[in-house]
């Protein structure tokens, strides 16, 4: 929580927790690095874009205190990995049961949009996270940039050998072999999403009950 890596996302998460939104002058913001959360023991990661200005920037919890938090939380404890279905604040009694949430990008950009050397220089907390997380089996990437983060780490790892062979495409499973865990695609539940209908609680609730047949089957 105290990385200074990137100069334009740390003005920027600082401007955001000075200036606040109307609705949120009460709050103190969090302002920094958003550190991942969840089951240290879990069996899914999920990995996302980056911190919410005035959700996880503002909270200091992943997917906390937004409507992307909302639909994805809600999503997660109709299918038995989180304990609510609402996440409004790191007291609000919420946790994650098998399932563990982490970034590419720890810090809110601005216009949800890290840059290339952003991602990078976030990239080997999301490796390292790799290597501690040592029960994971299923990583479910939410959207593209989720995606190219995850699989860049791998490449860097030599694990894979080319990002192409892993197109997305919503609920689209890949076995990468050699004992790794499956990679699961998943629509991110930002708020151009949800509200377009790209991607419907029916079709998130979907991808987490096949996770959910899958890890019951390799406990």
């Amino acid at each position: 929580t105290t990385c200074e890596r990137c100069t334009r996302l740390r003005t920027h998460c600082l401007e955001i927790a000075r200036t606040k939104r109307r609705a949120y002058q009460d709050w103190n913001y969090w302002g920094r690095p958003v550190p991942s959360f969840g089951d240290p023991d879990a069996q899914l990661l999920l990995i996302g874009l980056a911190p919410g200005a005035h959700g996880a920037n503002r909270t200091g919890r992943m997917f906390t205190g937004d409507s992307s938090g909302d639909f994805l939380y809600s999503a997660l404890h109709a299918t038995g990995f989180a304990s609510q279905p609402k996440a409004i604040a790191p007291n609000d009694g919420l946790h994650l049961q098998n399932c563990y949430i982490t970034a590419a990008a720890r810090c809110a950009p601005p216009g949800n949009k890290p840059t290339r050397e952003e991602f990078n220089a976030c990239r080997p907390f999301l490796a390292r996270e790799l290597e501690i997380l040592r029960r994971v089996r299923i990583v479910v990437v939410l959207g593209h940039f989720a995606l190219d983060a995850y699989l860049t780490t791998l490449l860097h790892k030599n694990v894979i050998k080319k990002r192409s062979r892993y197109p997305f495409a919503h609920g689209k499973m890949y076995n990468l072999g050699g004992g790794m865990s499956q990679l699961v695609c998943c629509y991110h539940p930002s708020r151009q999403n949800t509200q377009t209908g790209r991607l419907t609680m029916p079709m998130m609730l979907r991808v987490f009950r096949q996770i959910r047949f899958l890890i019951e089957g390799v406990s």
